[in-house]
């Protein structure tokens, strides 16, 4: 029997590299101001992509350093030296004080810009968690509250978004309000969404918000959301809705995308390929409950199974999970729990899921798994031990199931963030 992990790790570790800020970000960057580069970024690849804009404009523009002055919010874990720009490690995917005050001296740097300015943002996803700003009438808790309720609920990140942006004073367009006196607003991002849509990357804190506090209260009745009353009264209050395409605020904003999951997607599949594996590439925007998805993939595999192929089936996207039970784990680990109670009987099968950032789900540590291996020998354990993944499944507990059998794909931070990366091999 192959080995294939150290393969199945290769096509991941491709994925990453082809969005790290080290690869993309220094051609992307502009020239410097007349007046000072002010660095507003957020996300677990923001510490790396505040240090990347430092070498650009400190080493190879030779920028006085005191010209450049600004503020990273990172996922705990996820922070990287830098000499000017400070890095902050903040909560995620539950927000914390830490992400509370980062975002107010982010407000703040951000209104202090001035004309001759250039107000330079960096995004990765997990932006959303770091910068808490709760609306007046919100407390810091309420918010927190808000999130685990919409993390519990299966909502994909596009409509958990939606509700974050309208009790927020950073998000949905907002960032770009407090600095719209600079010379220009350039925000540069790296996409973790599903279409890569401006305003779901970190929820949109510079550009136009196409959404409304009646989508925000809709979404809270529709996965009956559990929040205080000041949330409601938030979201019924006009003065907290989102700024809309033609506010005075994106009069000199740009916005630009760095890498999307598709470009890591294709450089997985490439690797699949030139191994000599016929691959269906499922695309990079794959959403849905990952138990069901898996019952998707399951299926592909065991066709191809049956008609002697030899097949890798890539996908990316982001998966969601509804939460049942009091487990650990993420939607990659509990996509390849699924897989494995759906191919345990099938030979010359092997898999990979895993989140781009190091991290599926898990309680904010940089130690969280970043998803699960499943082969020959996870079945094999499974029968020794006596593990039945279907238990294990309706307790939400991939993590616990792995941790039993070793199979946890533990990568630490990768910094940077382009969604799920999914390949099962069929030899």
């Amino acid at each position: 029997m192959t080995d294939r992990r150290p393969f199945l790790r290769s096509i991941f570790d491709a994925a990453v590299a082809a969005a790290h800020p080290d690869v993309v970000l220094a051609s992307r960057l502009r020239p410097a101001p007349k007046g000072r580069v002010i660095c507003l970024a957020a996300g677990k690849g923001a510490g790396a992509m505040a240090a990347a804009a430092e070498r650009h404009y400190l080493d190879t523009l030779g920028l006085e350093p005191s010209r450049l002055v600004g503020i990273a919010t990172t996922r705990h874990g996820h922070g990287v030296p830098t000499r000017r720009i400070k890095v902050v490690e903040a909560g995620h995917p539950v927000p914390d004080e830490a992400g509370l005050r980062a975002a107010d001296d982010t407000l703040r740097l951000a209104a202090e810009a001035t004309p001759d300015d250039l107000l330079l943002v960096l995004l990765t996803g997990g932006g959303s968690a770091n910068w808490i700003a709760p609306v007046a009438g919100v407390s810091f808790a309420q918010k927190q509250q808000v999130n685990r309720a919409l993390l519990r609920s299966g909502a994909p990140i596009g409509e958990m978004n939606i509700v974050r942006k309208h009790l927020s004073r950073i998000k949905g367009g907002r960032l770009a309000r407090a600095g719209q006196r600079a010379a220009e607003i350039v925000t540069l991002a790296i996409s973790d969404v599903p279409h890569d849509d401006p305003s779901a990357i970190a929820s949109g804190p510079t550009v136009p918000d196409p959404t409304t506090l009646a989508d925000a209260r809709a979404l809270v009745a529709k996965y009956n959301l559990s929040v205080d009353d000041a949330v409601r009264r938030a979201l019924d209050d006009p003065s907290n809705e989102s700024c809309k395409p033609g506010d005075p605020a994106f009069a000199r904003a740009t916005f630009e995308l760095l890498a999307k999951p598709k470009a890591s997607i294709d450089a997985a599949v490439k690797v699949a390929q030139d191994a000599g594996y016929e691959t269906i590439a499922l695309g990079a925007d794959l959403e849905g409950e990952a138990r069901e998805v898996a019952a998707e993939h399951a299926r592909l595999a065991l066709k191809a199974r049956s008609e002697g192929k030899r097949v890798a089936i890539v996908s990316g996207g982001e998966l969601t999970v509804t939460v049942r039970g009091n487990g650990r784990g993420g939607p990659n680990q509990e996509y390849a729990l699924a897989l494995a109670g759906l191919l345990k009987d099938t030979p010359g099968i092997a898999a990979l899921a895993a989140d781009t950032d190091g991290a599926d789900g898990g309680a904010g540590s940089a130690t969280d798994p970043a998803g699960a291996v499943i082969d020959q020998v996870t079945f094999a354990k499974m029968k020794a031990i006596g593990l039945d993944p279907k238990t294990y499944l309706e307790n939400n507990d991939a993590t616990g199931f792995f941790a039993q059998t070793g199979d946890l794909l533990l990568t630490g931070p990768t910094l940077t963030n382009v969604n799920d990366v999914r390949v099962i091999l069929v030899d």
